[in-house]
């Protein structure tokens, strides 16, 4: 199903109310996409087709995601069960870029975030910054941010807040910014119950007091003080809110039971290069030393995410494709790949060096076609580095659909994510749900084309996408906006890799 009249003029319309509120008159707008006034007058009357380039062109331009115009319209087309083909680079991290840019709060100088994905998730934190009174300018993919002398929390964007889940780490920085405030209540993935309690808990060591309401979180932090924090549950969001709450309270304070994953080290990165010391990065223990002020020029360099090369590797290996995926954070994906090998899957590290930010170690790793076996051993995942990534977990779902014999899939962090894995049946994957945590896919199995609307969460949704690459014949994606909130360009570098795929609506 092509774009209609309707949805053209609906879209036109829709850039025309974002240009002017971003103050561009219609020359300035055709400068800045480099092409012509006439050619804007087209598009904003719905007289001209928008590639999947000039949409991400626009959205760049006006610092807002257009295609989301069409949360529930959105889709994928796709033609599947082709061999895929050449080089893909990973991205930096979507889960890094939403913790930094809540924590630029801390810092009230100008901070320059580099190489910042361009996404809905980003997207999202960005208007809530700019609503409660940040200056947040987007320079090519980097973003700059300078806090303002005065938090305007009641003119927070409350829309884009309960979107994401990532709005819980602002309690942390407006902790030290205002007394008294009410932060919108959390959305994000619809993953279960996953309860804010450990934030509660562990904030409130800190003087941090927060009461839960329907709609909102009420939240007093007027004696904030050091302590020692032991976490309700090691989370990576709970202890980057702990870390940022901790960064500007004079004293020492101890993190016990903290994450070490990728996204945590960026933070504690960030924050020593703002001259907060941080002992026992990249362990369960984590000693900040606080720094009351902080106002300085910060540049930072975001890390690659694992979690997208991942998604790469589950592609080639599900698709059978020789491709080589560049970039890749190899500290955070060491299990993933002795896991693969031992499923028999073929691959090669090409090149090894450091990410620009001189700390993360990256490969480039060549895949080859692969005749795959399931593991006897169940796969699931362990809430730090020293195992399976929470996230990647899903990722060997569509992998299991190719490997011969029986594989256990145990995801038992989230309540109903594994659920959502039985979406792959439509596609005539042989998945069956044990209970709401545990799933057997027996293969290999020749699955085929299929409809399938997207799950409201980002992995489970990347994951059918998968499938539908590696399926026979012409499948549907709908209502893809789960999959936009993640991953930037996804299409485009899917079709430079030889796949069949279009955005449709």
């Amino acid at each position: 199903m092509k774009s209609t009249v309707q949805d053209k003029q609906k879209i036109g319309q829709f850039i025309a109310e974002v240009r002017e509120l971003k103050g561009f008159t219609q020359s300035a707008f055709a400068r800045a996409l480099k092409t012509s006034q006439s050619a804007v007058a087209r598009m904003e009357k719905g007289q001209q087709n928008l590639t999947t380039e000039m949409l991400a062109k626009i959205s760049s331009v006006l610092n807002h995601e257009i295609i989301t115009l069409a949360d529930k319209s959105v889709n994928f087309k796709i033609q599947g069960g082709r061999k895929l083909f050449g080089r893909v680079s990973v991205n930096t991290s979507k889960n890094a870029a939403v913790a930094l840019l809540c924590a630029s709060l801390l810092n009230k100088g100008k901070t320059v975030f580099k190489n910042v994905p361009k996404i809905e998730e980003v997207y999202r934190i960005i208007e809530v910054l700019s609503s409660i009174g940040a200056s947040v300018k987007w320079q090519g993919s980097d973003v700059e941010i300078q806090t303002p002398k005065s938090i305007s929390i009641n003119k927070i964007d409350k829309e884009a807040a309960v979107k994401t889940r990532s709005v819980l780490m602002l309690l942390g920085p407006l902790a030290h910014l205002l007394g008294n405030f009410n932060l919108p209540l959390a959305g994000g993935c619809k993953l279960g119950e996953r309860t804010v309690r450990p934030h509660l808990f562990a904030l409130e060591k800190l003087g941090v007091k927060i009461q839960t309401h329907h709609d909102h979180y009420a939240v007093t932090s007027a004696k904030l003080k050091p302590a020692e924090v032991v976490l309700y549950e090691m989370g990576d969001t709970v202890t980057e809110n702990v870390l940022m709450a901790a960064a500007k309270i004079s004293g020492t304070t101890t993190i016990k039971l903290a994450s070490s994953n990728y996204m945590v080290q960026d933070l504690c990165h960030f924050l020593q290069g703002l001259g907060v010391k941080i002992e026992g990065v990249g362990t369960p223990t984590l000693k900040v030393h606080g720094k009351p002020h902080i106002n300085q020029r910060a540049e930072f360099y975001l890390s690659e995410d694992p979690i997208e090369a991942m998604l790469f590797l589950s592609l080639a290996a599900t698709t059978k494709s020789a491709i080589t995926i560049e970039r890749c954070p190899i500290d955070f994906l060491e299990l993933e790949l002795l896991k693969l090998e031992k499923m028999g899957f073929k691959y090669k590290i090409v090149k090894r060096y450091q990410s620009r930010n001189g700390v993360t170690n990256l490969v480039d790793i060549k895949t080859f076609p692969s005749k795959l076996t399931a593991l006897e051993e169940k796969i699931h995942p362990q809430t730090s580095n020293a195992g399976i990534n929470i996230d990647n977990l899903p990722f060997f779902v569509p992998i299991a659909t190719q490997a011969k014999g029986t594989t256990l899939i145990h995801d038992w962090v989230y309540e109903n994510r594994a659920i959502y894995y039985m979406e792959l049946t439509k596609l005539r994957a042989e998945v069956i749900l044990a209970d709401a945590h545990r799933v057997y896919i027996e293969g290999p199995t020749e699955l085929r084309s299929a409809e399938v609307i997207c799950p409201p969460a980002l992995r489970p949704a990347a994951i059918i996408l998968i499938a539908m690459l590696a399926a026979r014949g012409t499948s549907i994606l709908r209502n893809v906006y789960s999959i936009n909130r993640g991953y930037e360009n996804l299409v485009q570098r899917l079709q430079k890799l030889g796949a069949k795929i279009e955005i449709i609506y």
